[in-house]
């Protein structure tokens, strides 16, 4: 029998929304930590389901965190980076709770960097599983900036070195340029390895309204562009290499061959600059930003081994 079930704990002050979903009883918790500011979870819990079939050997949670989703403008205007990082270590409190158990934390992208972050201080987490963790936005910035260009060069792609006069130079601290990026890097196959931006949008937009209906679709929309506004002027200045936390649960770092948001620099240095008990780290080929969805089964075998190992 196959347990579906959406809370709404309060989380610091703010009701939030936690989908936990499962084939059986007792399971280890897992908690889905999104990637991206202000990007909604739960419209993509059947991508997850499909992709990854995680709900065969845990209670899968999917958070939507503050101020994301169908949600008001209220919420998503109470939003900070660190706000984000104090309602994740409260979630895993919530989630003691109610299974019993400590959480694999599976955390993607800067919801990776919002999960290490919040384990330094605390003991509800059994394990981190971090795919293409946002570690250092200089450092994300350059390399990508370097991966564009090249390909224009390369390529001879007038229309593309057209977007990038219109881009500009990092950093990107507004809504619209972040998504003029993350668009030309979903058409060079960065994102989802071999998938375009069109393709991915049309996917999105029909999850959306599947689960929030138009209306709803409409306000997670605005309050991601909300969110974007109020969080890439505080996103510049991370540096996980300089200012990491220290940990005292295993991490498994996931990175993506095919993605040029991570340098090899962050690959090489993150893993030694936090201290972890174990820390191992994996590099997967043909995958891009969004490991999880390239190479499901590479990626569903790491949380397995995390599960098991500790």
């Amino acid at each position: 029998m196959i347990f579906d079930k959406t809370f709404e704990p309060k989380i610091n002050g703010a009701t939030q929304r936690v989908r936990m979903i499962a084939e059986g009883s007792g399971l280890p918790p897992l908690l889905i930590v999104q990637a991206g500011l202000g990007f909604p979870l739960l419209h993509e819990a059947g991508k997850f389901q499909r992709r990854l079939n995680l709900e065969k050997d845990f209670r899968v949670c999917y958070w939507e965190q503050r101020g994301c989703g169908n949600v008001s403008r209220n919420d998503a205007a109470n939003v900070t980076l660190q706000q984000q990082v104090d309602d994740l270590r409260e979630v895993l409190h919530w989630l003691k709770k109610e299974t019993g158990q400590a959480t694999i934390v599976f955390g993607i992208s800067l919801g990776a960097t919002f999960s290490l972050q919040a384990a330094e201080h605390e003991r509800d987490v059994k394990a981190i599983v971090a795919i293409s963790p946002d570690a250092h936005t200089a450092s994300s910035d350059a390399s990508a900036a370097f991966f564009m260009q090249t390909h224009s060069v390369n390529a001879n792609d007038k229309r593309l070195n057209e977007k990038l006069m219109k881009l500009g130079e990092p950093p990107y601290t507004d809504a619209a340029a972040f998504r003029l990026r993350a668009r030309i890097l979903s058409d060079l196959g960065a994102i989802e390895h071999g998938r375009k931006f069109g393709d991915l949008l049309k996917e999105t937009l029909f999850n959306l309204i599947h689960t929030y209906g138009l209306l709803g679709t409409a306000s997670a929309m605005r309050n991601m562009n909300l969110i974007q506004n109020q969080l890439l002027p505080q996103l510049v200045s991370l540096n996980m290499i300089s200012n990491p936390p220290r940990l005292n649960v295993p991490v498994h770092y996931v990175f993506g061959e095919q993605d040029p948001l991570i340098s090899v620099e962050i690959v090489q240095r993150l893993p030694v600059a936090i201290a972890a008990p174990k820390a191992a780290v994996t590099l997967v080929p043909d995958a891009g930003h969004m490991v999880h969805f390239d190479q499901p089964e590479i990626v569903r075998s790491i949380i397995m081994q995390a599960c098991n190992e500790t």
